[in-house]
């Protein structure tokens, strides 16, 4: 291994000690034990649906415009007979919305077709669905299945990067960092802990340190008083 290898090497390894990753997800899970997705959904078909329309939205904005819709259409065989027209009037608030639309039309006619209108409950054949990429098929399967999934987003990256716990230089290294250091019975809730840390208080432009429950163990170098 060259020099450069070595020191890349060390840089995407994690800063905090196994001891101190424990201590970091028991203090995340101390203040909230069960976290939920922001996401509002009915059932795995809804979630997906809802998941896919979020890429480059908020999820205030997509429960906005999913409000009405899911009382209605919460089955791959009811998105079908809606159409594409009446989806689009539901979702033109969001960001793409005519794609969007597209891709949630093909998906709910692939899992009609395929799969007798249920979710798939493995990466390859979510991804393989129109509008799924590796992110919304993890948190379906975390969310929906229960399986500890990894689904790395803008938050969980910067946290990920900032606090030492487990860097890379793209979300995909991310994720696999995360597997191998997050202690398995933090498994199921550890993406959403992150995500929520990142969202509300370990902030891109500036992190709110002060409220931070892991300023203590945080190897971010530029904390804020």
């Amino acid at each position: 291994m060259t020099k450069t290898q070595k020191k890349t090497k060390k840089k995407y390894e994690s800063k905090l000690a196994s001891d101190e990753i424990h201590d970091f997800f028991a203090k995340l899970r101390e203040i909230n034990p069960a976290p939920k997705s922001d996401l509002e959904y009915t059932n795995p078909f809804t979630l997906l649906v809802a998941v896919v329309l979020s890429a480059q939205s908020t999820d205030a904005g997509v429960n906005k415009a999913t409000k009405d819709l899911f009382k209605t259409t919460d089955t791959p065989q009811k998105m079908l007979d809606l159409g594409i027209d009446q989806l689009k009037e539901h979702i033109k608030t969001i960001g793409l919305y005519n794609n969007k639309a597209k891709n949630v039309i093909a998906l709910s006619e692939i899992l009609v077709r395929d799969y007798e209108g249920e979710i798939p409950e493995t990466r390859e054949e979510l991804m393989a669905l129109p509008g799924v990429g590796r992110k919304t098929a993890n948190v379906v399967l975390n969310v929906a299945f229960g399986q500890p999934t990894m689904a790395v987003d803008t938050h969980i990256y910067r946290v990920s990067n900032r606090t030492g716990l487990a860097p890379g230089k793209n979300p995909d290294e991310v994720e696999q960092h995360l597997l191998r250091v997050v202690p398995e019975e933090f498994g199921l809730h550890a993406h959403h802990w992150l995500i929520l840390l990142g969202r509300y208080t370990c902030k891109a432009r500036k992190p709110d340190c002060s409220i931070c429950p892991v300023i203590d163990i945080c190897k971010f170098d530029e904390k804020t008083s």
